[in-house]
Formats: C-alpha cells, structure tokens, sequence
C-alpha cells in the first residue's frame, strides 16, 4: 500500500500528475487545489496518497497535505454517496479550514458550489460530517465551536448579534465569526454585543 510520494514532477494532466519516483512513473489523480500547489515539470514535489485497489485496477489519488487526504477519506465513509469523484471537486473548491467552516455553519450552498454536488449531497455532507468537523478543521479549530453553536442556532443572543451585525456591513459570515471569536478572547464571554461589535471591527481593521 501507497501512502506517499516523493519524487519530481513528470507531467501534470487536467485531473492528474505523474510522479517520477526513482525512473518510476506514479499517476496519482488529485483535486486541482493540489495540482495548483504543484511546481512544474522536473520539480520536487510530495504527495500523501490515498490508495484505491479494485478487481480491474489499481488507483493512486494524491494531496497535497495529510489533512487534506483526511478529508478526502472523511467524505467517502461517512456520507451517502459521496465517492472518489465527488470528494476531489469538493476539496478542488474548498480547502479543509474552508470546507471545515461550511459545516460548521451549516452553509449548504457553500458545499453546493463543488462542481456535480447539488444541494441534497451537500445537505447530506454537512449533516452527517458536523460532529466530525471540528477534529478535521486544521488552522480554523480554534473557532470551529462558535460557528457550530452559531450554525445550530444556540450561540448566546450577543455573540449571534454581533455575527449579524457584521454581516449586515457586508462582511461574510465566515470571516465575521472569526472576528466575533478574537474578540470574545479579549472582552470575555459575558460582553454585550455593542462590545463585540467594536473589537470585532477593530479585528477587521488589522
């Protein structure tokens, strides 16, 4: 069993690159937020693999983080149909922290932008990955439960008003919840939402 590559990079394909591994030539299929962090040919490059063995082939699928490979394995075994295929356009449209975020938020539509995943398999994958995401969350864990609690529609009244407030000036409710959590950290978790407004703006202004 395959679980890494180390080599330079022999070619990259729409879907695919070609791995040089000591004059062995390793096609290792990705989503295209890797093959966009890849160099070009003849540069060094590592990918965690993930490998698929079948009666009829044998398929080799590449990332570019470990984190990454966890998400890819997270997608298919915990949610209905949800394959190979799938998993990569999500992960070629969101990066873990990103698509950590969804579901967190239960933002479906944010899940519905990977190409081939409407919004029934979006539904599914943030319902049935929301306990699972703040393990898989990367640089984001550190406010993954406050987007959960304002996901579920149980953050207390002055932190999900000052997440609306920001939002309604126009910032998206992603990066209004993190600057809600950074200032929840200096003001306390009793603020009132005027407070949090203000730190969380002076957040925003850095």
């Amino acid at each position: 069993m395959i679980g890494k590559l180390k080599g330079t990079i022999d070619e990259i394909g729409e879907d695919h690159c070609v791995v040089d591994v000591h004059g062995v030539g390793y096609v290792a299929y990705c989503s295209a937020r890797t093959l966009s962090a890849l160099g070009g040919a003849g540069e060094a490059a590592v990918l965690f693999i993930e490998t698929y063995v079948r009666e009829d082939m044998i398929r080799l699928y590449g990332f570019h983080t470990a984190l990454e490979r966890e998400w890819f394995r997270l997608l298919q075994n915990n949610v209905q149909g949800v394959g190979a295929k799938v998993a990569l356009a999500v992960l070629s449209t969101l990066s873990p922290s990103d698509l950590a975020n969804a579901i967190a938020l239960r933002d479906i539509s944010m899940v519905a932008r990977a190409p081939g995943v409407g919004k029934k398999v979006a539904e599914r994958i943030v319902t049935e990955l929301k306990n699972k995401a703040p393990a898989f969350a990367g640089e984001a864990t550190g406010t993954i439960g406050l987007k959960q609690e304002l996901g579920e529609g149980v953050a207390p009244a002055p932190v999900s008003d000052a997440v609306s407030a920001l939002t309604n000036l126009g910032y998206s409710r992603d990066i209004a919840a993190n600057a809600v959590a950074a200032a929840m950290k200096s003001a306390g978790e009793d603020a009132d939402s005027a407070k949090l407004i203000r730190l969380g703006l002076k957040e925003l202004a850095r």
